[in-house]
């Protein structure tokens, strides 16, 4: 009988663009797999990948115990149904419910993996600091548990975490990000002559230094350089940190940014990509970065978490402060102004 794994990740895209690889070896490797996601537009791909898909209805808003506590029996069920030897639970809402659930069902060994702190710990909301509160006592007794563990991907959140009393060195592992593919995401000729594209591709959060990006946008174009400043990513509004669709659109139509949503070909759109830039106050290992740096592109990104685990400052691109336009622009400036500067970081990067 093979063992069966089953992972648990609140989002398909997110599992398809972060998780997929890692599942389609394991079931080449003899495993049984189940994805239980929240499926929008990607079960076909899960599907067609070998791999079994059981649909769950997961809110990553808070604020609602009851649908929390409903969202638990439902991954308690699917545990109970499967019965899997080893669960792979992925962000910090299916590493909290689904150890409860997981408590309760017996599961043989969690694995856990937190993509970064995110507004629970990059806010400064009283909202925030609540759920800080909350959520501490509930991790500490999770994650020490026998046979639980926690995978990092980042040394600072690794820090904060044990600083805080909830974790032990010896269940935690350092792994940095997801990992890209370097055939697909690769160096291409870039054309010089045209206008100049600076990317930020992320989800539309204000914590993500979108705000900040847009003011560095509008600081450099009222200098009279003619630049594209692209913003790629989806609104999210189940994030406490959503920036409307409105608030984008209207951006948009004042010609400072161009907003394209929410894309599949990244590879492409970074290739055609002059430098790209990050802003953001906190990030687990983001990926797009890893993509980036593997295009050979020059980055400008902020010294936080997560950032400066991919940018040397100087080497492969600039650290900036976080929460500052100002320097943010200077960045993105300096980069655009010094053409064998950023080619000789864009290697760097690669």
């Amino acid at each position: 009988m093979k063992p069966k794994l089953l992972f648990l990740v609140t989002e398909d895209w997110y599992f398809v663009s972060h998780r997929l690889p890692l599942a389609c070896a394991a079931r080449d490797a003899g495993y049984d797999v189940v994805i239980v996601t929240q499926v929008t537009n990607h079960g076909d791909v899960i599907t067609n990948s070998g791999l079994e898909l059981e649909p769950l209805k997961f809110s990553r808003s808070h604020g609602k115990p009851w649908q929390d506590l409903m969202t638990v029996v439902s991954i308690f069920r699917l545990y109970k149904k499967h019965k899997p030897d080893l669960v792979h639970q992925v962000s910090i809402k299916p590493v909290i419910y689904g150890s409860i659930a997981a408590l309760f069902a017996r599961v043989p060994v969690v694995i856990n993996a937190l993509t970064g702190l995110g507004f629970v710990y990059s806010s400064t909301q009283i909202k925030a600091k609540f759920l800080r509160f909350l959520i501490k006592p509930l991790l500490k007794v999770l994650l020490s548990r026998k046979n639980t563990w926690l995978i990092i991907q980042n040394p600072d959140d690794q820090s904060t975490l044990k600083k805080a009393g909830i974790i032990n060195n010896k269940q935690v592992v350092l792994i940095r990000g997801s990992g890209v593919d370097t055939d697909k995401f690769r160096p291409v000729d870039h054309d010089l002559s045209g206008t100049p594209i600076v990317l930020l591709a992320a989800r539309m959060l204000w914590d993500k230094g979108v705000g900040e990006f847009v003011e560095a946008a509008r600081v450099i174009k009222a200098s009279g350089k003619k630049v594209k400043f692209v913003l790629v990513g989806d609104s999210d509004p189940e994030n406490p940190a959503c920036i409307s669709q409105q608030e984008l659109s209207g951006w948009q139509a004042s010609g400072i940014v161009e907003w394209w949503g929410r894309r599949d070909n990244m590879s492409e759109i970074l290739a055609n990509s002059t430098l790209v830039c990050l802003p953001s106050y906190r990030e687990g290992l983001p990926k797009v970065l890893i993509e980036a740096a593997a295009c050979g592109k020059a980055i400008v990104t902020t010294d936080a978490p997560g950032c400066r685990e991919i940018v040397q400052h100087g080497d492969n691109g600039l650290l900036v402060p976080i929460k500052n336009a100002i320097a943010i622009a200077e960045g993105i400036e300096k980069l655009l102004d010094d053409n064998k500067m950023r080619e000789e970081m864009g290697k760097k990067s690669r």
